[in-house]
């Protein structure tokens, strides 16, 4: 099967996977609370710099990173970018919306735009929501379609085992399928 034809049925897969992947919508109502060694502000610019053991949370939400850069454009919508941290991998971590569940993620950056809704994990991604994982050199999740965006690192070959995307997708009727 060619890479291709492979990233579309995996996107599909994904796409099934993520309509219950969606985070707790209550966290943009609460307040922000972050941590650093040292933080820099351009009003001006609309530009917040935090660096040094940054940690993020706003309700379930929270991001662990070396350095977090916050912007905001006019219409008040901001843009957040972690770099770094533990090994080099910025982290993600918030509940699931109405579950029990959470979703993970890590990568030498990860980007969100609060307009768009959408997250990006750029080199060494993972992304994990509930029991479901998917690997890869890039990850896009949009919040606004629920679907997922997995690619293998640049310049890998079809027939390479490097820089392959992997998926672990479970059942999604695995509790009932437990012998009692």
């Amino acid at each position: 099967m060619n890479r291709t034809l492979s990233l579309t049925i995996f996107v599909l897969l994904a796409s099934h996977v993520a309509a219950d992947a969606l985070a707790e919508r209550a966290d943009r109502d609460k307040p922000v609370h972050l941590e650093a060694a040292r933080v820099t502000v351009d009003d001006a610019k609309r530009i917040h710099v935090f660096e040094g053991n940054v940690v993020l949370t706003q309700g379930t939400l929270m991001i662990r990173t070396a350095k977090l850069v916050v912007t905001q454009d006019d219409a008040g919508f901001q843009k957040g970018v972690a770099t770094g941290g533990e090994n080099g991998l910025a982290r993600l971590r918030q509940k699931r919306e109405g579950k029990d569940e959470w979703i993970e993620g890590e990568a030498e950056r990860i980007e969100y735009d609060a307009k768009s809704e959408k997250a990006e994990f750029f080199n060494r991604a993972w992304v994990k929501s509930g029991s479901d994982e998917v690997r890869g050199h890039y990850i896009s999740y949009d919040g606004k379609t629920e679907q997922y965006l997995v690619t293998a690192a640049p310049g890998s070959s079809p027939s390479s085992t490097d820089g392959r995307v992997t998926a672990i997708i479970q059942p999604k009727n695995a509790k009932s399928a437990i012998p009692r």
